[in-house]
């Protein structure tokens, strides 16, 4: 079975290289994991804490060990019966700096380099100043004044032995054909053959060879002399002098690149980037050579049993998703004949996939699942009171002054993306639909300014992150978005401008058009749909998550990645549809409740969740807590500080993710607190982009923000306000608990594959990147975890989180020793009955007479009460209410969880027994005639 029992994602960087996982494999073997999912390990950016700025494919990275520490790590795994499940970067690499040398070879070369169609460069842009060359929009002033002022200055890096261009720490190879004209510079005698011998290379393509061979004698010759000979040379191009400015410029101005201020990026830039980061730099895995060269060492890994799996970056970002995800199991499949006979299954392989809500991961993929965006959206939202939409509507517009409508600011958030940060990947896509309407006489004068007017409303519009057309047409799904998209596109254009929406249409896949098949290059056609589908997934990702996310806060419970905030909850029904679905289509499909990209950690959100249960409560909360910190606010001339929006979501976040052992008096605890809270609320208050931003910081404002956090946090004058966030945190606690244990027995029983982040056995509480990737305590997960106690033993001390370790030790342990049953049992909902029925969620699984049902308790807070302690809701509150059993049980099922034995009779539970000792219950049970076939006695604990 090539699925992984269960997996550990760990984050390694350079301050937990591989050797530091060795001594804690022992640990997840024996908590009940079968793999380490690891964060990229190719060698990325130095220093880099989250490796998916890989700068080179064909090495792993030092700084975490390399390969032979990767070898002892997966040793020690083998040793355990363990594999290694590897993350992959395969749309982009990191740029600028010193470190790509592809992307340097590219800057020195051009179109002559030997990697000049790994990046996804334009080198025929409309802009003829850029045509054969890279834009490098990287300076911090325009470029006339950082030439001037000497911050671009010619080097020569006697290491790597040629001239280049600086600009503090990025480096540009100057072109050795140009070698000539630099030496010229200085009347140097000596110079003067390998001047002359520069000059006289021939312009053709065969004059490379000869250019390098000339680049390798004058560094033989640098290294005889030393670097300083060339001292007059470097000091003709100091551009602080006028002429030396001047024969420097004259240089650059031939280069294969153009220097360019940064600011110059979201207009001309002629490669596609990472969403809108020009530090990362699109690759073109789509063609073979790109695509082998790029997994070169990651099939090598694979084939030699280092690695027995992948998890593939951000696949929307790659032209044909489908294409390369077939692609890549056929190489897995053709490898596996070659991997160790002691190796583990291999060939797992998921990809990073946003979903939006009923959105299926497209057939013929050819993929285990998606990362569990989707399971995390689903776990969440059924833990959520779906009826509470209007209420906290209310509480939102007046905590705000803001009653603007979700899809409205949705729009806005849309636009404002759109504009601000991908003008260029819009110029791209609107050029590449152009040249398909010119390619067509009935077609040709259709303008520019016309397809982009449409095209900028198409993308606007779009319901989801993408759509996966080729030249050759749309699914059925591609249908049903395109059609979304065209239609509410069609509302907000002017007629004069449908018909072009109406070509746009056709050449997307639609109804082909009048003469479209006869005329039409179908290169040209299918580069126009690639850039569409490329545009429109950052444009979701970037208006969504990292920008709306910060400034519509209702419920920062529901603004997480995979999540959409519109929707604040998911029915008993809705979220049984999901799992069989799952479990019918992608069983193995990766499940996930926290990861290194997640807004705030998944107990943070359980907490939060509660307040969909008791809105009317909330809504005087919040006006308490406002009233409270009123006085702390700072007045700016723009109005107080923080803005309204801005302290809601500030409070929100506070009681989140208040640990669940800090006094309000703890002035050490407080302060550290104060200071992770710190980091979220600047990259929040960034992100929201209303009244600061990345790119151009208001730090009046951010200033201001800073200094109220930390009076209410710290100061004597914030202690009332303080206290009363205590207070809301601690009222909110158990039932918030409850939502956690819930959402932890649902990941590690429903189909699918259950993925733990590090650390996140514990409660966790974490905000978003980078304090979720912050250090874990394993000594005290590992203490715990020895000490064997039981969850129901815990339940007393549930603040500390060990609770939460032993329900998933318990379960992962049911995992290893039941493993057909998990990844191939039934999954069966289950009725419930009586007053408390809404309260809890129920499903058997079900696999050749071994049965595991799973009952959990949700939206506890009316139950529990305000002065509850514990996450243990009485048995007068739960009733007459019972679970209603299926035929077919075994006569006995043991609790994993409270280590009981439950004979269920007449077909029912009493869910006052079934929680009698938790708020969660996982029953495993074995028929009679399967304990005979087998000779084992049902299960005891």
């Amino acid at each position: 079975m090539r699925t992984p029992r269960a997996t550990v994602r760990l984050q390694f960087h350079r301050d937990f290289p591989l050797d530091a996982a060795i001594p804690l494999v022992d640990y997840f073997a024996d908590l009940g994991i079968s793999h380490i999912y690891s964060s990229p390990l190719l060698t990325s950016r130095p220093g880099s804490n989250h490796g998916y700025d890989t700068v080179d494919h064909g090495t792993l990275d030092p700084e975490l060990g390399g390969e032979a520490a990767l070898g002892r790590l997966v040793a020690k795994l083998r040793g355990r019966g363990m594999g290694l499940i590897l993350d992959i970067v395969p749309n982009h690499m990191g740029v600028g700096g010193p470190d790509n040398r592809v992307w340097l070879d590219v800057l020195e070369w051009g179109r002559e380099s030997a990697y000049a169609d790994v990046f996804d460069i334009n080198w025929t842009p409309a802009d003829a100043a850029l045509v054969g060359k890279v834009l490098v929009p990287v300076l911090g002033a325009p470029y006339g004044n950082a030439l001037r002022d000497g911050t671009i200055t010619l080097a020569y890096d006697a290491e790597r032995g040629e001239f280049q261009a600086r600009h503090y720490d990025h480096v540009f190879p100057i072109c050795p054909r140009l070698y000539g004209e630099v030496l010229a510079a200085a009347d140097m005698p000596d110079l003067v053959p390998l001047r002359d011998a520069f000059a006289a290379v021939p312009a053709e393509r065969a004059g490379k060879a000869e250019a390098l061979q000339l680049k390798e004698r004058l560094a033989m010759r640098v290294a005889d002399a030393g670097v300083d000979w060339l001292a007059p040379v470097i000091a003709a191009h100091d551009a602080t002098a006028p002429d030396g400015c001047r024969r420097l410029h004259l240089l650059l101005e031939k280069q294969n690149f153009r220097l360019a201020w940064w600011r110059t990026a979201n207009d001309d830039l002629n490669w596609r980037r990472f969403f809108d980061i020009t530090e990362l730099a699109g690759v073109q895995v789509e063609r073979q050579e790109v695509f082998e060269q790029a997994h070169a060492l990651v099939f090598r890994l694979y084939a030699d049993g280092l690695v027995d799996g992948f998890r593939v970056d951000h696949v929307d970002g790659i032209s044909d998703p489908a294409a390369y995800c077939r692609r890549l199991r056929r190489r897995l499949d053709q490898l596996d004949a070659k991997r160790p006979h002691d190796a583990p299954p291999g060939g797992y392989l998921v990809v990073e996939k946003i979903l939006h809500q009923g959105e299926p991961l497209p057939d013929g993929w050819q993929v285990d699942g998606t990362t569990g965006y989707d399971f995390m959206d689903e776990v969440g939202a059924v833990l959520h009171d779906p009826d509470a939409d209007e209420a906290l509507d209310l509480v939102w517009s007046r905590a705000t002054g803001d009653a603007t409508p979700y899809g409205a600011q949705l729009e806005a958030a849309r636009r404002q993306v759109l504009r601000d940060g991908f003008g260029a990947e819009m110029q791209t896509a609107t050029r590449a639909f152009h040249r398909v309407a010119r390619e067509d006489l009935d077609t040709r004068d259709i303008t520019l300014a016309a397809i982009r007017r449409a095209l900028n409303e198409l993308v606007v519009a779009f319901p989801v992150y993408r759509t996966y057309v080729d030249a050759s047409g749309r699914s059925d799904q591609d249908w049903t978005y395109l059609s979304a998209a065209l239609a509410q596109a069609r509302r907000r254009l002017p007629p004069i401008d449908h018909p072009v929406l109406d070509l746009i249409d056709g050449w997307l896949g639609g109804e082909a058009q009048r003469g479209l098949g006869d005329v039409l290059e179908a290169g040209t056609r299918g580069y126009a749909i690639a850039k569409f589908q490329q545009l429109t997934a950052p444009i979701a990702a970037k208006s969504v998550e990292d920008t709306l996310f910060y400034r519509y806060g209702r419920l920062l419970s529901r603004n997480e990645v995979g999540s959409d905030p519109a929707q604040m909850g998911l029915s008993p029904s809705g979220f049984h549809a999901a799992a069989t679905a799952r479990a019918t289509r992608f069983p193995g499909a990766m499940l996930a409740t926290a990861t290194h990209d997640h807004k705030r950690g998944e107990d943070a959100r359980m907490r939060l969740a509660v307040l969909s249960e008791i809105p009317n409560e909330w809504s005087g909360m919040l006006e308490e807590l406002r009233t409270l910190v009123e006085p702390l606010r700072r007045a700016l001339p723009s109005g107080s500080a923080p803005a309204p929006a801005d302290a809601v979501m500030l409070l929100q976040t506070l009681i989140g993710a208040w640990p669940p052992t800090l006094s309000p008096d703890d002035a050490a605890g407080l302060a550290a607190y104060a200071e992770r809270v710190a980091g979220w609320q600047l990259k929040a208050m960034r992100e929201a982009k209303v009244h600061t931003n990345w790119i151009f910081p208001d730090t009046v404002y951010e200033g201001a923000c800073a200094g109220f956090l930390s009076d209410l946090m710290t100061a004597p004058e914030g202690e009332s306000a303080r206290a009363a966030i205590a207070e809301c945190a601690t009222r909110l606690a158990p039932a918030g608990a409850v939502n956690s244990l819930a959402q932890t027995v649902l990941k590690f029983t429903v189909p699918g594959m259950p993925d733990l982040y590090q650390g996140t056995e514990f409660w966790d509480f974490s905000l978003v990147d980078p304090d979720n990737r912050r250090p874990v305590d394993y000594p005290a997960r590992i203490a715990a975890f020895e000490a064997g106690a039981a969850p129901a033993a815990l339940l007393e001390a549930w603040r500390d989180g060990r609770i939460k370790q032993a329900v998933i030790a318990r379960l992962l342990q049911a995992r290893a020793a039941n493993p057909a049953l998990f990844a191939d049992g039934s999954y069966e909902p289950l009725a419930i009955e009586g007053p408390g029925a809404g309260q809890a969620l129920a499903f058997l699984r079900r696999h050749a007479g071994t049965v595991l049902l799973v009952t959990v308790t949700r939206r506890a807070a009316a139950m529990l009460g305000p002065g509850a302690a514990l996450p243990l809701i009485s048995a007068e509150a739960w009733g007459e209410t019972a679970l209603v059993l299926p035929n077919g049980l075994p006569a006995c099922l043991d609790d994993l969880l409270g280590d009981e034995r439950l004979a269920p009779a007449a077909g029912r539970i009493p869910l006052a027994r079934l929680f009698g000792r938790l708020p969660v219950a996982a029953l495993l049970g074995r028929s009679t005639a399967a304990s005979a076939e087998t000779g084992a006695a049902v299960p005891a604990l």
